[in-house]
């Protein structure tokens, strides 16, 4: 029997979200109306919303909805927030935050999924809020520039310093940031004296490739 998205949507807020303390109306407003099933490839369809990563080729993935939806509300996004996102990949976690409101620029070094997610978003109906390019993301977006929060979507080994440069005075930047194979997810917040650091947990994430991440292998 085929599944019923809408219900396994639901039930993903209820038990992967609201169940580990989720309380973000915005974030959990988002996450149930995206339809997660259709940012993955169609025989992994069925297990769109399970509590897990999955494969969407070029060796990246679909982060997992608990990830998707700590890194949006760690963003502390207002209506009409100019983002940033390093890491396209999929689409899912731009058209999260598209749905909350966000006018966003997400940047991918793989073409092809670059003109996949950009293909989605705008069926879905995100083209207006979202832009996708092509390019180095550890170098960011300087004609968007400054940000109201930037979130990358790959481990870095370090902070890349054109995302600093490029928020805006009391902007967050997101990311997870550490070895290659665990990472500690932190929140970066600009403020008039210097950046302000805060550490929301493990997480594992493929690498941040580019000038200011991981180099090629």
């Amino acid at each position: 029997m085929a599944l019923d998205f809408e219900e396994a949507r639901h039930r993903m807020i209820a038990e992967q979200l609201e169940a580990r303390g989720f309380r973000d109306p915005a974030v959990l407003a988002a996450m149930r109306q995206v339809p997660r099933h259709l940012f993955v490839e169609p025989a992994l369809a069925e297990r769109a919303y399970e509590d897990t990563p999955l494969p969407i080729g070029e060796r990246q993935t679909i982060s997992q909805p608990y990830m998707v939806a700590l890194m949006s509300e760690a963003l502390e996004l207002a209506p009409g927030a100019r983002v940033l996102e390093v890491g396209t990949g999929s689409g899912y976690q731009a058209a999260v935050l598209a749905e909350m409101g966000a006018r966003v620029v997400s940047l991918e070094r793989i073409p092809r999924l670059a003109e996949h997610a950009a293909q989605v978003l705008q069926v879905l109906g995100y083209g207006e809020q979202v832009r996708v390019e092509v390019g180095d993301g550890t170098l960011g977006w300087p004609p968007g520039a400054p940000y109201d929060a930037i979130v990358v979507t790959a481990g870095a080994p370090r902070i890349p310093r054109p995302l600093v440069e490029q928020l805006a005075e009391q902007g967050r930047l997101v990311l997870p940031m550490g070895e290659d194979d665990l990472q500690t997810l932190v929140r970066l917040r600009r403020e008039p004296a210097g950046l302000v650091e805060e550490y929301l947990g493990e997480c594992r994430f493929v690498k941040l490739l580019g000038s200011f991440g991981w180099e090629e292998p």
